[in-house]
């Protein structure tokens, strides 16, 4: 029997304030409804680990204040997919390389995602992620293992 609380269409929407306890927060959530949705193992470790990247830089470059940031997952037969938005679009991640502002989150967010990028909102951008689940595409078969 599922719980109350997950969601059964595959699909997860949380709005958090654009700190770092919204950025642990979001991780925290996102790894509940992993395991609400059955998602275990390296699968579940990858996309944890992108969660808080991209929650991060959300809370820490992205932060407007007053305005929240979004984390969205949803789950496919075979990955997940992450979209973290916030309120800076000047803003965007560049993508190859570590910024003058922060590590290496990013090329961490590359070593476990298929595939990764920026789109730009109405107000603010998104920063999406592809993760799969399959063992043989995350940490135990990158080169980063």
């Amino acid at each position: 029997m599922k719980s109350e609380t997950s969601t059964p269409t595959g699909e997860f929407t949380l709005r958090l304030s654009a700190t770092r306890r919204g950025a642990r927060l979001a991780r925290l959530f996102a790894v509940h409804q992993l395991h609400d949705w059955g998602v275990t193992g390296l699968g579940a470790e990858a996309a944890e680990v992108v969660v808080a990247e991209l929650a991060g830089n959300a809370a820490l470059h992205g932060r407007v204040p007053g305005r929240d940031f979004e984390v969205r997952m949803w789950l496919g037969d075979d990955h997940v997919r992450i979209e973290v938005s916030d309120a800076r679009g000047e803003r965007r991640p560049q993508p190859g390389g570590k910024s003058d502002e922060g590590g290496y989150g990013l090329m961490l967010v590359a070593a476990l995602a298929t595939t990764w990028g920026v789109k730009d909102r109405c107000v603010g951008k998104t920063v999406w992620a592809t993760v799969p689940l399959s063992p043989q595409n995350t940490l135990a078969g990158s080169r980063w293992a």
